[in-house]
């Protein structure tokens, strides 16, 4: 991060706006901030003195020295807002989803190739420190031939009346999911879940997903669950993983082993797992470190439009099979 500079400019200081800002504000580069909730810049500026904060919007990203702006506003925002900032030059940082449709998904990432301009989800796990080596292990093929990825993504916790828990919850694992894939389109999408609490607002959802590799997988959220619960497993032939992000250590390696007694009955040899020792970073402060480097170079992101793209896809066709 060279040449740093306050030319990032923030939209939304809510509930997760508020990360986005002590991290930019903690690498320096961050220029003001757009909230049209006064209660909640009220808040903002007694928490972080100094900062500025406006109100209108055409003003602030037509502001010739924002060059990338981050987008932390509700979902139901993220197309609108990502489209004018990206018909104004800027470089965009989009919170997941990318948009709610695949329709609008796709025409950002044309705008942004046809301008030329930077356009990234903030598909924040890809930068946390244990999935990266997760990668590195599939890719090395430490756990042998993938079979099945699932993961749980449950908590007791914020319950929206606007979007179903798909929407909230599984863009994070079906991000990761396909990236484990090698950025590869599932060939084939089914989806479950129930409505309990609002009328057509689905508190939970399992969304299956198939792969034309025969790598299969599955996704379960909810927000009605005792416990919370954030596990991701890669169960492979050599090697099974889990990444437990609620855990001190993150990744837990079980080295079971399947053998065919007469060559017709399989048994399993249960083995002790392990856990890595890793330099745990921030994986937003990450992300944003590397949103900052894409600007300054014009690299494509790790989770660049095509990416969100993928992951909106596969949401819209779980959402229709709802």
């Amino acid at each position: 991060m060279k040449d740093k500079k306050k030319n990032i400019g923030l939209i939304g200081a809510g509930s997760w706006g508020k990360n986005h800002l002590r991290s930019l504000e903690n690498l320096g580069v961050l220029h003001s901030v757009l909230e049209n909730s006064k209660k909640i810049t009220e808040q903002r500026q007694k928490e972080f003195p100094g900062i500025i904060f406006v109100d209108r919007e055409d003003d602030f990203i037509s502001n010739e020295d924002i060059k990338g702006i981050v987008i932390a506003a509700p979902a139901e925002h993220h197309y609108n807002l990502t489209k004018k900032c990206l018909e104004a030059g800027k470089d965009v940082l989009v919170e997941k989803p990318l948009a709610l449709k695949v329709s609008e998904g796709e025409e950002l990432v044309g705008i942004a190739e046809k301008n030329g301009r930077i356009l990234m989800i903030g598909h924040i796990l890809q930068y946390h420190s244990a999935v990266i080596k997760l990668k590195e292990m599939i890719d090395d093929g430490e756990l042998g031939r993938i079979r099945y990825i699932y993961s749980n993504r449950l908590n007791i916790g914020k319950l929206r009346t606007e979007e179903d828990v798909l929407w909230s919850f599984a863009p994070h694992d079906i991000s990761l999911i396909i990236m484990f894939m090698d950025g590869e389109e599932p060939l084939r999408i089914e989806a479950h879940g129930g409505s309990y609490l609002s009328r057509e607002i689905f508190d939970t959802t399992l969304t299956m997903i198939e792969f034309k590799n025969g790598v299969k997988g599955h996704v379960f959220v909810s927000w009605l669950h005792p416990f919370k619960e954030q596990k991701l497993v890669v169960v492979g032939s050599e090697k099974m993983v889990v990444f437990d992000d609620i855990s001190k250590e993150k990744l837990f390696i079980y080295p079971h082993k399947i053998k065919w007694e007469k060559g017709k009955l399989p048994v399993a040899e249960k083995a002790d797992y392990t856990t890595l020792d890793l330099e745990l970073k921030q994986p937003l402060e990450e992300e944003l470190k590397h949103f900052i480097q894409c600007i300054q170079t014009r690299q494509t992101p790790k989770t660049d439009g095509r990416e969100g793209l993928t992951v909106l896809k596969v949401l819209e066709a779980a959402q229709n099979k709802l």
